[in-house]
């Protein structure tokens, strides 16, 4: 090993040696027994409690006297405390004076002389013998506890908006649980929560009874949140300790009327004033009007909150009127007339009023076919805040411009689904088109502005089949000229496809039986072998410029013999 940690080793143990013989050693007679602070129970003041502990080993505490004194004076020898249960543990090491033991005044047959407080000294022995006595362990709170038995308030009335708290303070005894009239003693109270209620005093007559002046409750106190709290707190020779107690703002008596209503429409759109007017009576004074009393006004139900209420008062007539300016984007329910004064007492009168929330009808495809069908798909949803939720079904309506003016030519219905979507079909040879859907109790009118669909007209002229009669297998050549109207006027539509298509006597099917083009003149010649009577037709299918050459143009009839 080297030398300076053999050095600093010998070093180190004979600092602990040199600890370990200057260490205090546990002086002879020190107490095993421990005891802790007495303290009063407040609920009967004639009683205390007390823990006691041995830190013995293989000991346990056996005995726990007392004694309550008043200076040198012993007044009560307690010979033997109550240990706690055994089944609690947090008890087991408190000792508690016996109920039959319970200290009282003399006058109660006690030993106790007066109100008070006093001292008390507590004795604790274990099993081994050990025993320690403490002086002043604890402080026995001999006075009245302060109580409130009762404590009501009188009903508050349209006339009269106040209220007279009243009750009883007494002072409850050691020992013998007497309810002591407490005399002279101010009692506060005061109304909670309302920050700006003020405190009021009322002062306890010889029998501890009160009765406060008038205190004042508003329509906004009453209800059940509301509470008027007494309050007591004392700390002298006689009594000590603090009481309260609060009673509920919910009776009153208020004044009943009947009120009336009705609103000027019973669909509002966004932004549009509704005027809701009534008219209040008092059905005590046979139905006399009731001049200058506030009525509260508002779009939506007041559980649900919805829109900013407006106040007014009623005329010498009884009579009142309100405007209100609605707004979509929740569901406002209808309109309410209530009351805003808990001291004015009447039903509040509902009426229906729809608001129905702006919309919009967006279009995703638009089409004319070649055979003269408008076909027209779109969305139709809410405005503002991705709502599609749509109460029953919403119509969306296909118009057409006609003569300076708009007509309807097909409808359809949107419901509740993921995408909303619609599709509105109609016959049309093309023109100006515009989508709308009109206003509902849920949504108000909307439309996807005019659009213009078009397609050129074709058509037949000159038809000719021959020859007439045809044998029966013989060939039967079709000939016309084809046009389209183009630039304002019928003219030659070259170079176009073209089909022969024969209706058998007392058929009403077409068949193609031959195709071909037209000239660049518009001249369309073709033929087919003739197996039937019946009718024979040149036919132009259109194409993305073009319509059908009308069916309604029939055919030449030929007679196979």
């Amino acid at each position: 090993m080297r030398a300076d940690l053999r050095l600093s080793l010998t070093a180190a143990v004979a600092a602990v040696a040199l600890a370990a013989s200057t260490a205090p050693a546990l002086a002879e007679g020190t107490p095993t027994v421990g005891i802790g602070r007495a303290v009063t129970d407040d609920a009967q003041r004639g009683i205390f409690q007390v823990t006691a502990w041995t830190d013995a080993p293989q000991a346990k505490v056996t005995a726990v006297s007392a004694r309550i004194r008043q200076g040198d004076t012993v007044l009560a020898d307690i010979p033997s405390l109550t240990p706690g249960p055994v089944w609690d543990p947090r008890l087991a090491n408190t000792f508690r004076l016996p109920d039959e033991a319970t200290l009282k005044l003399v006058e109660d047959g006690g030993t106790i002389p007066a109100l008070g407080t006093y001292s008390i000294d507590v004795t604790a022995t274990d099993s081994l013998g050990n025993k320690l006595t403490r002086t002043d362990a604890g402080q026995l709170d001999f006075r009245l506890r302060p109580a409130m038995p009762a404590f009501s308030l009188s009903k508050p009335t349209y006339t009269d908006r106040n209220t007279y708290p009243s009750g009883t303070l007494v002072g409850i005894q050691p020992g013998s649980g007497d309810a002591v009239p407490l005399e002279g003693r101010s009692v506060s109270y005061r109304l909670v929560p309302r920050e700006t209620a003020p405190t009021a005093q009322a002062v306890t007559d010889a029998t501890g009874r009160f009765k406060g002046e008038a205190y004042p409750i508003t329509s906004e106190d009453l209800g059940s949140y509301s509470n008027v709290w007494a309050s007591f707190s004392e700390d002298t020779a006689e009594v000590h300790g603090s009481v309260e107690t609060p009673h509920s703002v919910y009776e009153w008596v208020p004044r009943k009327v009947t009120v009336t209503a009705t609103a000027d429409k019973k669909r509002a759109l966004n932004g549009t004033t509704v005027t809701i007017s009534g008219r209040m009576t008092d059905p005590a004074a046979g139905n006399a009007p009731v001049a200058n009393e506030p009525v509260r006004v508002r779009i939506g139900a007041p559980q649900y909150g919805i829109g900013t209420p407006v106040t007014v008062s009623t005329g010498a007539d009884g009579r009142f009127s309100a405007k209100l300016v609605a707004a979509s984007g929740g569901e406002a329910g209808g309109w309410t007339v209530e009351s805003p004064d808990r001291y004015l007492n009447f039903e509040s009168v509902y009426g229906p009023l729809a608001i129905p929330k702006e919309s919009r009808t967006d279009l995703t495809s638009i089409g004319l076919s070649a055979d003269g069908r408008v076909t027209v798909t779109g969305t139709f949803r809410a405005m503002y805040g991705g709502e599609t939720s749509i109460m029953g079904a919403q119509y969306i309506q296909l118009e057409q411009s006609v003569d300076g003016g708009w007509k309807k030519i097909a409808t359809t219905s949107v419901s509740d689904s993921y995408y909303n979507a619609f599709t509105l079909k109609a016959a049309s040879r093309g023109g100006w088109f515009r989508v709308r859907h009109l206003t509902s109790d849920q949504f108000a009118e909307s439309g996807s502005g005019s659009f213009r669909l078009a397609r050129n007209d074709t058509r037949i002229v000159s038809l000719n089949a021959g020859p007439e009669p045809v044998a029966k297998g013989g060939y039967v050549t079709a000939t016309g000229g084809l046009q389209h109207y183009w630039d304002g006027a019928w003219r030659a539509y070259g170079n176009a496809p073209v089909v022969l298509q024969f209706q058998a006597k007392g058929s009403t099917t077409w068949k193609t039986v031959a195709s071909g083009r037209s000239s660049s003149a518009g001249k369309v010649s073709l033929k087919a072998r003739a197996s039937a009577d019946g009718s024979w037709r040149i036919y132009c299918f259109g194409d993305y410029r073009h319509f059908n050459s009308p069916a309604s143009a029939g055919g030449d009839y030929v007679d196979v013999r």
